[in-house]
């Protein structure tokens, strides 16, 4: 069983657990407190973000929308998007399993 409820926020600062893979997909929780930023980046394999708690400035371009509770986007490879908490907010992040955690932990240190 796995719990995305369990946090730990800490002002500022974003966090990343891996919470469960299998043989196709990783599935990351991002923990981000009010007004914390991932910066502009892109995922070289499709990628599905889900909020589960709070409230999230998701943007694409110059199209910025507002994902709530429960709401979830699905990218293609190569899309630059960012994202900006705007309550302390719970994310599920699904990667590719190809896709490494290291590179979503290297956008967190642009």
């Amino acid at each position: 069983m796995v719990s995305w409820n369990i946090e730990n926020f800490i002002y500022n600062e974003i966090k990343l657990n891996v919470l469960a893979q299998n043989s196709a997909s990783k599935e990351i929780q991002i923990i981000m407190p009010k007004n914390s930023e991932m910066k502009e980046h892109k995922a070289p394999f499709a990628i599905s973000v889900q909020v589960l708690r709070g409230w999230i400035e998701f943007s694409i371009d110059d199209k910025i929308m507002k994902l709530q509770e429960l709401d979830m986007i699905s990218l293609e490879a190569n899309i630059p998007h960012s994202l900006k908490a705007l309550k302390d907010s719970i994310v599920r992040l699904s990667l590719a399993k190809n896709d490494s955690v290291a590179r979503v932990n290297a956008v967190l240190k642009n």
